[in-house]
């Protein structure tokens, strides 16, 4: 078997065409959920917290005494915190979203018959009753 059949048989195989797909739907839908949090959930976090606005929390590093974290950078190293704590909110509401996801697939998903019942242990009454037939069957 030659190498490019093997390629072919590997690359044609469901689990690597399902992780394609998976991989191209997880990065449009990280586009969407930066989009709402950058543009929906963010604006209304720092609103609530008295105008506050992660996306220019600082620190600067080299001495700077820009107001904005572009002009910041521009003059040396900064601590740009804020955006860590804005890709840490988008982390936890992508993290909350697939949960709900995968959530509500398994409640689709087609419920399992319950298992039959198991038979019923024999009673004592059972017991005696059996030992008695083996005992006139080895009678024989």
């Amino acid at each position: 078997m030659g190498m490019m059949s093997e390629f072919k048989d590997f690359a044609l195989k469901g689990n690597v065409m399902d992780l394609a797909v998976g991989v191209i739907i997880g990065g449009a839908f990280g586009k969407i959920v930066d989009s709402a949090v950058g543009d929906v959930i963010m604006p209304i976090v720092g609103k609530i917290f008295g105008g506050l606005d992660f996306s220019n929390a600082f620190i600067p590093l080299a001495g700077q005494t820009a107001t904005t974290l572009v002009e910041a950078k521009k003059a040396g190293a900064v601590l740009a915190y804020g955006n860590f704590i804005t890709i840490a909110i988008n982390f936890i509401i992508l993290a909350w979203i697939i949960f709900m996801m995968v959530k509500g697939m398994n409640r689709l998903k087609k419920a399992e018959p319950p298992a039959p019942p198991a038979p019923p242990a024999p009673t004592p009454e059972d017991v005696v009753l059996l030992r008695e037939i083996r005992d006139a069957l080895k009678k024989r």
